[in-house]
């Protein structure tokens, strides 16, 4: 057995692809190419003699000598950071501001791979509407922004889309004629707004039955059989339905999820990059 160290761009290659499942989102993460990666993933099983992956033209996942090298390969790139970074003052910081409905229950996977990516960087994460955040990025307040697309702005990265639908718990009966029992956000959500203007062009009654301070609380108010929300389908609780063709209500477009950031150093950078695959994969 040779005593030459390890290659450590091979093994970060090698801990994105299992992270993210995906050579693509891999690629995008290190800022490369699919073939790239793919490269550095069979030098490094050579460099050990073992298979960590198994490859499909659909799938990719750890093999048994892959699982048992991950955390291994996590705690080498964890070391390299130490000793490249013992002397620094200041922990890199990264202010990023995650609109509500674009998020979820992927959260915590989200900052769990952020993380991951870049263990002394301290994340300052503020929640809230796409509105608010893009004004706070805007004024230098953070970093970044996960949002949806409001109005005519197009700057930043399209990294996803979410389909929306009308979701109610099954059941849910709504008096022929009546108004419908809508769960929301309150103002300024931007779906709110959206959502509110389908029903008045469509001259379709509704009342505010719900009224939320997250998306995670709209979805318990529709889960609980209280009201009809306007959601993303990956935002919708579980057992829930779509009544858009039921009811014969107003079709919602699909919502762009926009990353939009200044990266002023190479580790935000980094970072960011890692953000931007995480987002991509989720859309799966």
């Amino acid at each position: 057995m040779t005593t030459r160290p390890l290659d450590l761009e091979l093994v970060q290659a090698f801990v994105h692809v299992a992270e993210f499942s995906s050579f693509t989102r891999a690629a995008e993460a290190m800022g490369t190419t699919q073939s790239a990666v793919s490269l550095k993933v069979r030098k490094l099983e050579q460099r050990l003699g073992r298979t960590l992956l198994e490859r499909s033209p659909r799938l990719v996942r750890l093999t048994n000598d892959g699982t048992g090298f991950l955390e291994r390969a996590r705690r080498l790139l964890a070391a390299d950071r130490e000793a490249r970074l013992w002397e620094q003052s200041e922990p890199t910081r990264l202010r990023l501001g995650i609109s509500d409905h674009t998020s979820g229950d992927t959260l915590p996977a989200l900052l769990a791979r952020l993380s991951g990516a870049s263990l002394d960087t301290v994340f300052e994460v503020r929640m809230g509407f796409s509105r608010t955040l893009l004004d706070a990025y805007d004024s230098g307040e953070l970093d970044a922004v996960v949002v949806r697309r409001e109005g005519d702005r197009r700057d930043g990265e399209l990294v996803r889309e979410d389909a929306y639908g009308w979701f109610a718990a099954p059941g849910v009966k709504v008096p022929a004629g009546g108004e419908l029992p809508l769960a929301l956000l309150a103002a300024p959500c931007g779906v709110r707004a959206l959502a509110i203007r389908a029903l008045d062009e469509a001259g379709l009654g509704w009342r505010e039955a719900f009224i939320g301070g997250s998306v995670s609380s709209v979805a318990a108010a529709v889960a609980a059989g209280l009201a009809i929300a306007p959601l993303a389908a990956r935002l919708a609780p579980v057992g829930s339905v779509d009544i858009t063709s039921e009811l014969g209500l107003p079709a919602l477009p699909p919502a762009k999820v926009m990353l939009i950031a200044r990266a002023t150093e190479p580790e935000r950078a980094r970072i960011l990059s890692v953000l931007a695959a995480f987002l991509r994969a989720s859309a799966k």
